[in-house]
């Protein structure tokens, strides 16, 4: 397209979160502002095509604010910032998720292929607009997905100036994304993305592109993945994960006593599944079955816990990746003499979705832990942060918790008696095999309780199996 001002920009540099709504949605508020840059040959016009590449599934659309820079700005003060806009206009920063592993951190080929950056229709002059008085409007289909103003911004537009200035000099015609509010999700081929700037009686008018189906890419580069974190980051809101397990299966998981699925656990010649030492938080013993998530701390080291054990740590990050469905597994090395979950990041995984926590560390907050209805299993209770004991290192390895190998994606089922490892190639045959094993136990419980010994009965033997298969077609009555 032809740039609003005659002349391509040197640079476009897009916000990450700027909206209290949108740091809301991703559940973390900045405490400065980050950026990364779009190349000038991805900018479009209304009415240009937004075209997925095929093969790519997450096309995500993001309604924004552009600021076109109008002087050259270096080393200006928050308070001179918004002096150096000229222009205002609509914008849609798109882009596709199927491609954000590839340049993690940069989004170069996820946000800046062409045609991903269509601004326009008309210009604001901006000296003729209060940059706190702005509305934001995303219509998809014709369906109000984004409405938002600037007056709470996390960051305004003249300290973005500002910021940005310090150290990389905004030339004329320079473009600033200024993020996008809640909302932002994904569209497909033959979808209409609309997004319109006011300030009172003033418009931009609507920025309309429609979204069209693109050729395959060459395979000598990277190729589009999607994985559940990506889809749910692309969706936002309206992201409606598949189940982690499959409900029937989950169903027979929560139909059989952990000490049942131990046993045939032993059978199948796997002695060690179950997590040591820990026990529910809480009287109920409520019942737990989910999928591993893991999150594995390593012993203390003075030097190295403000590198690791600070800010958006490797604990936090851990709640922040949780997945209905899923169980939290810390390995805590067996130590319970520091905390290693508290009150308000167990709520916070609860908020989640989260099917449950297992430590083999120590709870703090445990009574009102025990009060939030998320099944936790731990080591004990200790009034200390985990700072006391344990560097928060990494998540989604291989852990060992309460001397059990725990992968992502095990398995994890508890009740008052603990909990197990179940291995997910297992899951069926086992809840077949507990099922039966109970049958049977329910049966020389009523023998043991009507007089009889034990003796050839429990296990079962040869003589009773008779009179079992008897009983078994009683019930089945």
């Amino acid at each position: 397209m032809t740039h609003p001002l005659g002349n391509p920009p040197t640079k476009i540099i897009a916000v990450h979160l700027n909206y209290p709504s949108r740091a809301k949605e991703r559940g973390r508020v900045p405490s400065q502002p980050s950026y990364f840059l779009k190349p000038p040959s991805s900018l479009a016009g209304t009415k240009e095509a937004i075209v997925r590449p095929a093969g790519c599934e997450l096309l995500g659309f993001e309604g924004e604010i552009a600021l076109v820079i109008g002087s050259r700005a270096q080393r200006v003060t928050p308070e001179d910032g918004w002096s150096y806009v000229r222009w205002v206009t609509a914008a849609n920063d798109a882009g596709v998720y199927d491609l954000r592993y590839a340049d993690r951190g940069s989004n170069l080929r996820s946000k800046g292929a062409d045609g991903f950056t269509p601004i326009g229709p008309r210009l604001l002059d901006a000296r003729e607009l209060d940059p706190a008085a702005l509305r934001l409007r995303t219509w998809v289909n014709g369906d109000l997905v984004q409405d938002d103003t600037t007056d709470t911004l996390l960051f305004p537009f003249g300290q973005l100036v500002a910021d940005l200035s310090r150290l990389v000099t905004l030339e004329p015609g320079d473009v600033i994304l200024t993020g996008t509010p809640a909302g932002a999700s994904v569209v497909r081929p033959g979808d209409l993305v609309e997004v319109e700037v006011t300030a009172g009686e003033l418009s931009t008018g609507r920025l309309r592109n429609p979204v069209a189906e693109g050729d395959p890419l060459a395979a000598y580069g990277a190729m589009p993945r999607t994985d559940p974190a990506e889809r749910e980051a692309a969706y936002g809101l309206s992201y409606e994960p598949e189940p982690l397990l499959a409900p029937e299966l989950a169903a027979g998981l929560r139909s059989v006593a952990v000490a049942t699925l131990s046993a045939q656990l032993r059978s199948r010649g796997l002695p060690h599944m179950s997590i040591d030492g820990v026990r529910p938080v809480g009287p109920d013993g409520a019942a737990m079955v989910g999928v591993a998530h893991t999150l594995r701390y390593l012993p203390l080291r003075e030097d190295l816990f403000k590198r690791y054990g600070t800010g958006m740590n490797a604990q936090k990050r851990a709640i922040e990746e949780v997945r209905p469905g899923h169980v939290l597994v810390m390995d805590a090395r067996r130590d319970a003499t520091a905390g290693t979950l508290g009150d308000i990041l167990a709520l916070r995984a609860h908020r989640r979705g989260a099917a449950g926590v297992v430590t083999d560390g120590a709870v703090r907050d445990s009574a009102v832990v025990a009060g939030l209805g998320l099944p936790v299993y731990a080591a004990g209770a200790h009034p200390s942060v985990l700072g006391r004991r344990h560097v928060p290192w990494d998540t989604g390895v291989p852990i060992a918790c309460g001397g059990a190998l725990v992968q992502p994606g095990d398995l994890i089922v508890g009740d008052a008696d603990g909990v197990v490892v179940v291995p997910p190639d297992l899951a069926e045959e086992l809840i077949a095999a507990c099922r039966e094993q109970e049958r049977q136990e329910r049966f020389i419980t009523e023998q043991v309780a009507a007089g009889e010994s034990v003796d050839g009965l429990y296990p079962l033997g040869p003589a009773w199996r008779d009179a079992y298969e008897n009983w078994c077609k009683g019930e089945s009555q």
